[in-house]
């Protein structure tokens, strides 16, 4: 008899270290606004403000990710691991953050983002497509898809998932410096180029709830 009680007690223990250990944030099954809202009512001020803060490559570490509760690391122009940096290099200096991340009270992952404008341009041996001026010429949208694809494709395999592209800009001055970045002086071309979204982040499956967001780049900086 009183072996029973000890058992219940050892079992009683066991759930409540598991439910201790239980977030709703962290719980894939729980709706998203849920987990959204459970992460914000953890968060302190200082978290909120690092994961609003985005830091150049050259000053993150996996000590600063962590120290400042880094939201995401970017690679600007031409900024890179090493020189001639291979796709296992990049993903080692990613995986590095991330291990930054992870080791916060809230573990957050960081996101890296990187500028594969006209192909995964920062990295060594990547394929390198013409510029958007060049694309919107083509009036094929769905080339500029596939090219989306493999851009995607090239990210990837160096351990990121965020391209800041395409950009969206409607240039009919060309004295501005970045006129090369838009698809064309028509809205409407660029309208068509954006199948290039769907080629970067893939098609919303058919059952797909309406009104997932996307973003293409440089809508309010131009």
């Amino acid at each position: 008899m009183g072996k029973a009680p000890l058992f219940l007690f050892g079992v009683l223990y066991l759930f409540c270290i598991a439910d201790a250990d239980y977030t709703i944030y962290k719980d894939p099954k729980q709706p998203l606004n849920k987990r959204i809202k459970d992460l914000m009512g953890k968060m302190t001020l200082e978290e909120k403000i690092g994961q609003m803060t985005q830091i150049e490559r050259s000053v993150a570490s996996s000590e600063v990710v962590k120290k400042y509760f880094i939201g995401s690391v970017l690679s600007g122009g031409g900024s890179v691991p090493a020189p001639q940096a291979s796709p296992e290099k990049w993903i080692d200096m990613v995986n590095d953050f991330q291990k930054g991340s992870l080791s916060t009270r809230l573990g957050i992952l960081t996101i890296y983002g990187i500028d594969a404008v006209h192909g995964n341009n920062n990295v060594y041996k990547a394929t390198i497509f013409p510029h958007n001026i060049g694309l919107g010429a083509t009036r094929d949208p769905q080339l500029v898809k596939k090219i989306g694809a493999a851009t995607a494709l090239e990210v990837r395999a160096t351990g990121i998932n965020y391209a800041f592209a395409p950009c969206i800009a409607v240039c009919r001055d060309p004295r501005w410096g970045r006129c090369y970045e838009s698809y064309s002086e028509d809205p409407m071309v660029v309208r068509s180029m954006m199948e290039i979204i769907s080629g970067l982040q893939g098609d919303i499956p058919a059952n797909s709830r309406k009104g997932v967001p996307y973003l293409g780049g440089h809508q309010l900086n131009d």
